[in-house]
Parts: C-alpha cells; structure tokens; sequence
C-alpha cells in the first residue's frame, strides 16, 4: 500500500503549472511552481518543517515545548501542522492587516493567536516583531523560530524547492520570479539553481512602501518609502537576513491594485485559485517580458491558496471600497450607487448650528444640505463651521440660518461625470443627484476623487 505516515511527509514536490491567458503577451514558456498543494497550502510548510526539525536537533526546541513566531499567516499555518504531529504548543504573532481567514485558520489548529497593529515601527513594543521577542522571553521552555533571520528557511528551499524546478523543466528554466517577504524562498531557490547554471536571472517581486528594490538597487535603506500598504506577503521594512541580495538580479515593484487584480484574474482566467503574493508575482512578470525570449522557461512561484483572501481581494465590496474594481463610472448615477443605503443626512433651518456639528460627527461626514419646508435652501460644512466658530464663541447656540451659505446644486441623475465635476469647485462643496422619487444624495470631492 502507498500512504504518508503522517501529513507532513505530503510536503513537497507541488506541481509545475503552464500559464496560458494571464501571459499571453509573453512569447515565453511561463510556468507556475503551485505551492498551494501542499498539505498547509503553502510554500511555507516546507521552510516551517525544516526550522522545527533543525531546532529539534540542536536543541533549541525541546519536548513538549511552545513555539513562537511572529507571521502574516502561512509561516504559522505550517508550524503548527508540524507541531500538532509533534506535539508542541504555538503561539503565533499577526498583524491586522492580514485577512481574518488567516487569523480564524491559525485559531482552528489550535494556535494561541496575537494580533498587533500594522502601522508602526519594527522597534515599536507594539510591533509583531517586538511582541513575538517578547512572549519568546516571558515563555518557558520556548523558542522563538525568527524567520527572517533563521537558516533554515533558506536552506530548505534550496534542499527541496530548487531541485524539483530543475528536475520538472530538465534543467530547461532560463528565469525564476517570486514575492520576497523572508527571503528564504527566492534566496533558496536561487542558489541551488545559479549553481546548476550562472546564468538563469533571479527576479524579486517587491511592493510600493517596502524598501527591497532601492537597496538591491544602491544600497541605501530609504525609510521614506517605508509606509502601509495592502498586498500580503511580501515586502518589508527590515532587511531580514534570508534576504542574499547577491543572489538576485533585480527587483520589480507591483501596486496594491494590481496585485489584487491579478489575484482574481488568475481564478478567472486560469482556474488557479491562489493569494494576493501570486497575483502581484504574475503582474510582476508581464512588467519584466522585455527580459524574455520565446525560447525562455520562466518560472513563477505561487505562495499560498485563494481561501485565506476571501473577505478581502475575492470581495466585490472590499476591492470596490479601495478602488480596485475598474467598474465604468459615467453618471452621477454611477457615482452614488456603492451608497444608496445610506439616505441623505440632513439639518433644518431652524436646528441649532451644535445639531449640525453633532451629525458630522456621528455620521463622519463633511457637508450637509439645509432643508425648511420648501426645500433645500442652504448648506454648511465644516470650513463654514469653523470660520464662524473663530468669529463667535457661541455660535453653537445659534439656528443654522444665521450661518449657512448657498444650497447645492440639484442635478439629474443621468449627468455625465464630466459636468459634475465641474460643478464641484473650491466654493461649492457638493452637490445633490435627484432620483426623481423624492429622494436625494450627495456627491461630494471624495466621490468624484475615487471615481477617478
């Protein structure tokens, strides 16, 4: 009979995958290394084995042990598939612009789960890294896996992952493209194939707000352009030390947008259900085709599977509330659709100038329209609001028609975008779309900004 002791034996040996829609405008043979077959459905199952095993070895991890790591997801699903086989304890440090998924998955094989904010320094007590040191301190009979500056994680992409995509394309690949976050990957990978041949070009994936591709580039770690940003996976404001930037030739950056637009397109367009990593390595190598051939063998590497990213890039909303969504906007109908649900807000005449500022504040909004019972017959809005503020202290306390100024525009709903905005100018703030059915929205600078 043929079966695996145990699941961690089906680690490895993911399938090479032809690319055919995605990359059509690329003469080269483009391969996809689908990592989503492994038993954690990543690519991190084989560097998260390695890390414990060698740990085991030395004794770093001893019996009956807790590890701690910290991890956008996948790191962590792959240790605790090991240490549920051989039964360790987890505690696992995420941030929380990682997806929910991810966080609910490490919950239901038994992980201890942190959550930590994004937006702030590496050095910050607060951070992912400074939380994941600390639990490592407090904890006894623990350790602390750092996979960013371990070994192993390398090494076990150059002991597995490197062979298998010499051995599939028969020694045949010309370039190799994968998202960098650790390094352990394309690091890896890329040693063990540079030493089968010097001459196949090794291509990171890096994104907007990470400092990878300047430093590879001129050295400089440029903490300008570290800021938030949305792709998971890759990308970084550290220099981990899996990260041998010898081994790598060049570096692309790839937008938010684009990675999830691509993640899609590959469901879509190739039956290839992977995450957000994959959609920008696949972007990455339509941005680098000019380096191609027809007689080329490019390898890209997918990290991890589409469901950790369900609620996120797979989500109509989500994508449409970050302006992902390229939906046609020509109307002003079309600019007040994602916000019909939410009726008009709106203040009297005779309503004191608190009850407006209360509203802003309850509804998070800018502008309102001044209604009496003709109709809408002014506006206030914050600048309004403070200006007269300045100029009287109790103003508070004073009705909305000593301080409002003109009414907005009332406009049909079919006006093209293109007259809309310029209806909207630095002394009128808005304007109102009539649905003709008695009710009434408001289109504001932030909507005609996002439709653009």
């Amino acid at each position: 009979m043929k079966y695996a002791k145990n699941i961690l034996e089906t680690i490895g040996n993911t399938p090479l995958v032809k690319l055919n829609s995605v990359t059509k405008e690329i003469d080269a043979l483009v391969l996809a290394k689908v990592e989503t077959f492994n038993p954690g459905n990543s690519a991190k199952d084989r560097m998260a084995l390695k890390m414990i095993e060698d740990a085991e070895a030395d004794g770093r991890l001893k019996q009956g042990g807790t590890i701690i790591e910290g991890t956008s997801g996948n790191t962590g699903m792959g240790l605790a598939l090991a240490a549920i086989i051989k039964g360790y304890k987890c505690v696992f440090v995420i941030s929380d612009k990682q997806s929910k998924e991810k966080i609910d998955i490490l919950r239901a094989v038994g992980a201890e789960v942190v959550v930590c904010p994004t937006n702030v320094e590496p050095n910050d007590p607060k951070s992912y890294y400074s939380v994941s040191k600390r639990l490592a301190e407090q904890t006894p009979n623990s350790w602390y896996v750092n996979q960013y500056d371990n070994p192993s994680n390398t090494i076990a992409h150059y002991e597995q992952t490197g062979p298998e995509i010499w051995q599939q394309t028969e020694g045949k690949i010309t370039h190799f493209i994968v998202g960098v976050g650790t390094g352990g990957t394309i690091s890896g990978v890329a040693k063990y194939l540079k030493e089968k041949n010097p001459n196949i070009k090794v291509w990171g994936i890096d994104t907007y707000g990470s400092v990878f591709k300047k430093y590879h580039e001129t050295g400089i770690f440029d903490q300008n352009e570290i800021y938030p940003y949305i792709t998971e996976g890759i990308g970084e404001d550290i220099l981990p030390k899996n990260v041998d930037f010898s081994l790598i030739d060049g570096f692309t950056k790839v937008t938010d947008k684009d990675a999830a637009v691509f993640t899609r397109k590959l469901v879509k367009e190739e039956g290839i259900f992977v995450g957000n990593s994959a959609g920008a390595a696949v972007k990455g190598v339509l941005q680098l085709k000019k380096h191609f051939t027809k007689n080329d063998v490019v390898v890209v590497l997918f990290h991890d599977h589409g469901s950790r990213y369900v609620a996120k890039m797979f989500n109509d909303d989500w994508m449409r509330d970050r302006g992902f969504l390229d939906e046609k906007i020509t109307t002003a109908a079309d600019l007040i659709k994602n916000h019909l649900d939410k009726p008009l807000i709106t203040v009297q005449t005779e309503e004191l100038v608190s009850h407006a500022i209360e509203r802003m504040r309850k509804y998070k909004i800018s502008q309102i329209p001044v209604k009496d019972v003709d109709g809408f017959v002014g506006s206030v809005d914050e600048t309004t609001l403070l200006h007269s503020f300045l100029n009287d202290k109790n103003i508070t306390e004073k009705p909305i028609k000593e301080v409002m100024e003109k009414p907005y525009p009332i406009i049909k709903k079919y006006m093209p975008i293109e007259k809309v905005s310029k209806l909207i100018t630095k002394n009128n703030e808005a304007v109102l779309v009539d649905l003709e059915n008695g009710e009434y929205y408001i289109i504001t600078k932030y909507d005609i900004i996002s439709a653009i």
